[in-house]
């Protein structure tokens, strides 16, 4: 069993370690935190979104801007669309293609960056979301996995974790996560390094 936990740890080591060493990749994230830093200057929000556990990482990356990450400050919009009520309702009238366009279309402006996370970069509804986005004039930007699907290339900017599994991608998805919110907060409000000890 620890032999199963030690490769689990080594895949994923592994997978980090390709992903990072790409100055292009550490480029663009650069650049979408620059970006939503912007947008929140320009008094716009986040709105992002993903099926399954990639929804658990939208719902997760909003909470780190609209509640707090390193450090008090003020609390930066974000919606994540993960609304059982509408999720249901817009599955059963339109369909479950239509679950984040139809929130998009609803709740966006064209000072909006509009995020959507898919692991294999092929979820419908997905797309559908960044399509309404890029009409309605948001700034778009994907996270996906594996070739990056039938979404990517279709985004203002998109980040590929070149993993087969989908833990994998979810994992490193997490982590572009996490430092665009540190990004953010740097950028915005001038925190100095954290503290390397956590409370």
């Amino acid at each position: 069993m620890q032999t199963k936990i030690k490769q689990a740890f080594s895949a994923a080591q592994k997978e980090l370690e390709q992903f990072c060493t790409s100055a292009h990749n550490l480029q663009v994230i650069e650049e979408i935190g620059l970006r939503i830093a912007q947008t929140y200057r320009e008094q716009g929000k986040v709105i992002i979104f993903g099926n399954g556990g990639s929804m658990c990482d939208a719902m997760h990356f909003a909470e780190e801007l609209t509640g707090r990450f390193y450090k008090d400050r003020e609390p930066l919009p974000a919606i994540a669309i993960s609304d059982p009520s509408h999720l249901t309702c817009v599955a059963n009238d339109y369909g479950f293609e239509e679950v984040f366009s139809r929130a998009v279309k609803a709740h966006a402006r064209p000072s909006d960056i509009v995020i959507g996370l898919s692991t294999s970069g092929n979820s419908a509804n997905v797309s559908k979301a960044l399509e309404m986005a890029q009409k309605l004039g948001c700034f778009t930007v994907a996270l996906l996995g594996g070739s990056g699907g039938k979404i990517a290339g279709s985004t203002d900017y998109e980040l590929i974790v070149p993993a087969t599994r989908s833990d994998r991608v979810q994992e490193i998805h997490t982590m572009i996560l996490h430092i665009l919110v540190e990004l953010i907060e740097t950028e915005l409000f001038e925190l100095p390094e954290p503290n390397p000890i956590y409370v």
